[in-house]
């Protein structure tokens, strides 16, 4: 049996330490406020699980839920594609490439508050570019005053904010196929279409699962681009989970509810990442399977 390196533990405990006190001890606190009912700073009422069964009985929570599941959902069938598309059609080598890189790139330098207010302007019919076009169109658009149109803008925005990102990771791992690969597609004769599904595609799964689960979370998690755009309106239709939980936490001061729902938010985030991961890990095993016995 090997003796233990004493030196690593001490070289990671600082690692340790930043996770214990950014993440677990935080965890734990919430935690604690999940199964009590803080009626003052001096005291407090054990109540168990009694926030986890109000919350989930919570008839806003479920409508939240199944807004922000759709959006995330939404999200992933746009920009996955989307993403994929501008990663192929960006030059490969020459300054081309550098210039494209920049410019794909601004979108994400810009803070989540910008962001909405950006599309704040850019919607508006009066002055914004966007609304002004659509009006000019003949369409009754109002992000303000449609339900409708205040999510298709939302889901718009983020869009345009994210795609980006896909793009990128997309594009890093369409240059890390070898040219082997594509000199014997051109000996074979293969089309584009074959060349992207037989090759750049299988390629790419990697780099695909790491784009879907970082858009998935990240759009599970979205707050300050909505808030900023539509304020959570008209009503409650581009109130997602993360401003609910605001309102809850900071809104109303329920910190016992806010808590058990901060729990419960976590624990879906993990599950949907953990069912959308084994399935593209699974959908990738059954392509392997199939080319080898093909």
């Amino acid at each position: 049996m090997k003796p233990v390196n004493q030196k690593a533990w001490f070289l990671i405990l600082p690692v340790i330490l930043c996770v214990a006190f950014s993440a677990i001890l935080p965890l734990m606190t919430v935690v604690n406020y999940s199964v009590q009912d803080i009626i003052s700073p001096e005291r407090r009422v054990f109540v168990g699980t009694e926030w986890f069964k109000a919350v989930m009985r919570d008839d806003d929570l479920q409508g939240a839920l199944l807004r922000q599941i759709t959006f995330s959902f939404a999200v992933l069938l746009v920009e996955i594609p989307m993403g994929i598309l501008l990663a192929l059609s960006m030059p490969a080598k020459g300054w081309k490439s550098s210039a494209v890189l920049v410019i794909v790139a601004i979108s994400l330098l810009i803070p989540w508050n910008v962001v909405g207010t950006i599309w704040q302007i850019f919607g508006r019919t009066d002055i914004g570019l966007m609304g002004a076009a659509l009006k000019g169109l003949g369409f009754d658009y109002s992000y303000t005053g449609n339900a409708t149109h205040a999510w298709f803008t939302v889901l718009l925005m983020d869009v345009w904010h994210w795609t980006p990102l896909v793009a990128l990771l997309c594009y890093a791992g369409l240059r890390a196929i070898p040219d082997a690969y594509y000199q014997a597609a051109r000996i074979d004769g293969a089309s584009k279409l074959a060349v992207f599904r037989f090759i750049q595609l299988p390629k790419l799964r990697g780099v695909l699962m790491i784009a879907v689960l970082l858009r998935f979370m990240d759009s599970f998690m979205i707050y300050t681009e909505p808030f900023v755009l539509t304020g959570g309106g008209p009503g409650n239709s581009t109130t997602f989970l993360s401003q609910y939980l605001t309102q809850k936490a900071v809104g109303q001061f329920d910190l016992g509810p806010a808590a058990a729902f901060s729990l419960i938010y976590f624990l879906i985030i993990l599950l949907l990442c953990f069912i959308l991961y084994n399935w593209m890990q699974r959908v990738g095993t059954q392509e392997k399977t199939e080319a080898a016995h093909g």
